[in-house]
């Protein structure tokens, strides 16, 4: 029977279709993973191309060589040479001048690499590189909030196969990412703890969606999941930023990134993917009502009209058995 399923954390409801429900490895990508070379001649982000990009504003080098490049947008969606300026036209129609930074982290000299392939170490100086941007920016005035994203294949919205995620600091703090902070202040105000510290309590009590657990992180499948094998990992301590964390915390948060990213890629046949750090903008980075995550969407299905008519996502799979089918065993690297 089909059901609506509520994320206490955003209050959006989903429907479970579990009629029209597909089996874990119905999932499975049919088209052969693409061999890439190591070294593409014609890509930017390739070794010894370096003057077809920006120049870089940070660099992890090693043996002589980079092993991580840090370089602003070619095509940015905000620049940081303008003015930071508010306007209303009419008394109505409101614009700020498109001021913020747009950042490209090219995680790998090797072009046929990407975080499920790379090593642990190699994702673990990715991570260092996340949280030292991030950290920096919280000192940038104007700046309110930072996203940090990977885009990974073409549905998931990439147009370089090379291995890169980016970093968007932006001076508006998003409407979906207030909805997020009043949702989890209400929760805070009717029951006086943190709604992700008791989702992970409760999903660690009941293990039908964990899919990975260890001493500092536990990864599910949420019970209201938007999409087939949505999947979130969460730090067990309580901490509203991502900024907030230290280089041995990053690196442990690569470690589980790299172990779901792997499983996916082994047991779906490298899907596409969107992974997001959802964190409180820098004003509310001490609260006690939120809490730091990743979410990881890997592209296998299309929202269509219902979805954008009513913001209800129609799921074809159970999260419970989407996690059963990527259960990590422990000890696997």
């Amino acid at each position: 029977m089909p059901e609506f399923r509520q994320n206490r954390a955003t209050k959006n409801w989903v429907i479970v279709a579990t009629e029209r429900a597909k089996r874990p490895h119905d999932f499975f990508v049919k088209e052969d993973v693409k061999q890439l070379p190591e070294f593409d001649p014609d890509c930017p982000f390739c070794p010894g191309n370096e003057n077809m990009t920006p120049p870089s504003v940070l660099t992890v080098e090693g043996d002589g060589k980079w092993n991580i490049r840090v370089i602003p947008n070619k095509y940015p969606a905000l620049v940081p040479d303008v003015e930071l300026k508010r306007e209303t036209k009419f008394q109505f129609l409101r614009k700020i001048t498109g001021y913020g930074f747009h950042y490209v982290i090219i995680e790998s000299p090797k072009h046929n690499l990407t975080i499920a392939t790379m090593g642990i170490d190699d994702v673990c100086e990715v991570f260092k590189v996340y949280l030292k941007l991030y950290k920096d920016f919280m000192s940038y005035s104007g700046i309110n909030t930072v996203i940090i994203f990977r885009n990974n294949g073409k549905r998931a919205g990439t147009s370089l196969e090379h291995p890169h995620s980016q970093l968007i600091a932006s001076p508006i703090v998003p409407t979906h990412i207030r909805h997020l902070l009043e949702e989890a202040t209400r929760y805070y105000d009717d029951h006086g703890s943190c709604v992700f510290c008791d989702m992970i309590r409760i999903e660690a009590y009941s293990g039908e969606r964990v899919v990975y657990e260890d001493d500092d992180f536990i990864v599910i499948e949420p019970f209201a999941s938007t999409s087939p094998f949505e999947t979130w990992v969460m730090p067990k301590k309580h901490n509203a930023c991502f900024a907030n964390i230290d280089y041995e915390d990053a690196c442990k948060t690569a470690k589980v990134v790299r172990l779901v990213l792997k499983q996916l890629y082994e047991k779906l046949n490298n899907p596409d993917y969107n992974y997001v750090i959802h964190s409180s903008p820098f004003k509310d980075a001490n609260e006690e009502f939120y809490h730091w995550y990743i979410q990881i969407l890997p592209r296998l299905t299309i929202p269509a009209g219902f979805e954008l008519g009513s913001g209800i996502y129609i799921t074809t799979a159970l999260p419970e058995e989407t996690a059963k089918f990527l259960k990590i065993n422990e000890g696997k690297i």
